[in-house]
């Protein structure tokens, strides 16, 4: 994996990254659980410098080169200064991480990310990386996790659309959103619109007419639709719907970021994965993830109304 040899062969993975609480390492542990029951050969690298309790079997640790508490008690540093030192300190050290990842060649990779936003949307240090690791063959994938709870307010996903769509500019690789903890979303109160309006991120003036209706948005409601105006003249951003308890919503995740990476399935592999997905949800599983997530959706709204209609 030397650096600029065209001969080496090239290595596929994802860089998993997003807000504080989204379930970045949550995804890593089931994707690397998921992955290796089709057959693929995973390893999860941390990149997390604050991330001390991991569920997954971690083969490369970040904490073996410097911790986020080490930095904060030596230099006097809170917790964001501290996390943009250690990315710093990562990128001077590139040779402790090229030689850390040798040791798994012909691997997937899994690369759990720091969860301070300021990293992926305006300091250069994460994203040197990503192109270090471009440099040695990688082709990788970021999959920025979004939390679902977002949508059920119109004035937080217009703020995640924005984030979104700085963190795909500056991190200049190719993007797939999700949005997480779908098996908790209606726990978030009910959604203005259907779920595919939220994923497929369709007219927006909806979403600024329907905060209009806020008496304190509606003084803002001019600021609301430059900032939708943006989003829309880009029409870059969309999500996909994760429930990581769910093999289908995993394979549909899975089988978006292949596409972005541009890993193709082994024969062996495919032959695995139909199997382990018609096991999961029987012979005909080609649905859209969307659909199956609205319906659960809807279905858990219903029986919600039916509970408070008996109750009075």
């Amino acid at each position: 994996m030397s650096e600029g040899s065209k001969g080496s062969s090239l290595a596929f993975g994802q860089v998993v990254i997003g807000p504080p609480g989204s379930g970045k390492t949550t995804y890593c542990h089931g994707m690397q659980e998921f992955m290796g029951r089709i057959g693929r050969k995973v390893t999860v690298v941390n990149l997390d410098p604050a991330n001390e309790a991991m569920p997954y079997q971690c083969a490369v640790d970040i904490a073996e080169l410097i911790t986020l508490s080490d930095v904060m008690e030596n230099l006097k540093l809170g917790p964001n200064g501290g996390l943009i030192y250690c990315m710093e300190y990562l990128e001077a050290n590139f040779d402790w991480l090229q030689e850390k990842l040798a040791a798994f060649r012909g691997h997937y990779y899994l690369f759990d990310c720091p969860g301070q936003v300021e990293l992926y949307t305006h300091h250069d240090s994460l994203k040197n990386v990503f192109a270090q690791l471009a440099k040695w063959n990688f082709r990788l994938a970021a999959v920025h996790l979004v939390d679902s709870h977002y949508c059920t307010d119109p004035g937080k996903f217009i703020s995640v659309l924005c984030t979104s769509l700085s963190t795909m500019l500056h991190v200049e690789l190719p993007h797939v959103n999700v949005l997480s903890k779908m098996d908790l979303i209606e726990q978030y109160g009910k959604l203005a619109f259907n779920l595919d309006y939220y994923t497929e991120v369709l007219d927006l003036s909806y979403l600024v007419d329907h905060l209009a209706s806020d008496p304190f948005f509606r003084n803002y409601r001019r600021l609301n639709e430059k900032l939708v105006e943006v989003i829309e003249d880009y029409s870059l951003v969309s999500f996909v719907p994760l429930n990581v308890q769910d093999k289908e919503s995993m394979r549909q995740v899975m089988q978006a970021v292949d596409k972005a990476n541009g890993y193709s399935f082994g024969d062996q592999e495919h032959r695995n994965l139909e199997a382990l997905m018609s096991a999961a949800v029987g012979a005909d599983f080609h649905f859209t993830s969307t659909l199956a997530v609205q319906e659960k959706y809807v279905q858990s709204q219903d029986k919600a109304v039916e509970e408070e209609v008996m109750d009075l």
